[in-house]
């Protein structure tokens, strides 16, 4: 039968095998509170490590320094705020992004310079109106993207220019109708096609002669009919019948 984690045998953070009875929390052990291969802070799977903090909080700061990062990590998540500081500078990068994610935004703010993009990311979640647009620029696809998400969308016509077409499609889905002309003439066929969606019908007609088919169908089916017919004779087939039927519509 193949392993799964709630039976695979409890090894530590080298790869070694251990038993409870050096274990310096038997009496959490009494209280079911540390329950070898289920939750355990010496085990090297995070999901005990994370068990055994859930069910102990008040053990976390004293492994905030242990050697094995995803210990630290973990008590990280659970320590209290004065414990976990001294991470803001740990080694392990998923250490620090923990730590970001919980510490007071003055604090955050001094890390979203780190070299690592997941620290980033995670100070990104956390910050705030200029805060957060500071970050809009960021070298990481991954942080500028996450800015994009949490930007209020009066910001985000700052961003349309991002070389990242995924991010000003992603845009394009964000910002209120009226904002949208720019993105309709984008390099990137998948972003005027998301501005075409959501822009109003009557800006339409600058996309009737665009020259990817995604794009025109979408102009065929919300433009306003008089600019829907003009496709009709489009060389797309699709295009053409959606044309056709917007043609063929019942005037209410």
């Amino acid at each position: 039968m193949a392993q799964t984690d709630e039976t695979e045998a409890a090894t530590d953070w080298t790869g070694r095998p251990f038993s409870c009875q050096d274990c310096p929390h038997n009496e959490l052990r009494a209280g079911g509170r540390c329950v070898l291969g289920r939750i355990c802070v010496r085990d090297k799977r995070s999901r005990r490590i994370d068990a055994f903090f859930g069910k102990n909080p008040d053990q976390a700061g004293a492994y905030v320094d242990h050697l094995y990062f995803e210990v630290r990590a973990l008590a990280a998540k659970y320590a209290s705020l004065f414990q976990i500081v001294r991470l803001m500078s740990d080694r392990e990068p998923e250490v620090r992004a923990m730590a970001a994610l919980r510490l007071p935004l003055s604090r955050v703010k001094e890390m979203r310079g780190d070299k690592d993009s997941a620290v980033r990311v995670a100070c990104a979640l956390r910050l705030e109106g200029a805060d957060l647009v500071v970050m809009a620029n960021d070298e990481s696809e991954r942080v500028r993207f996450t800015v994009a998400r949490r930007l209020d969308p009066s910001l985000l016509p700052m961003m349309i220019g991002d070389k990242d077409p995924t991010i000003r499609r992603f845009i394009a889905g964000r910002l209120p109708p009226e904002r949208l002309f720019a993105l309709i003439h984008d390099a990137d066929p998948l972003v005027r096609r998301e501005a075409a969606e959501r822009i109003v019908p009557d800006a339409l007609g600058q996309l009737v002669a665009d020259p990817d088919l995604r794009v025109r169908f979408v102009v065929a089916d919300r433009a306003p009919r008089e600019i829907a017919v003009r496709l009709i004779a489009d060389e797309d087939e699709e295009v053409s019948a959606r044309a056709r039927e917007r043609r063929d519509e019942t005037v209410k």
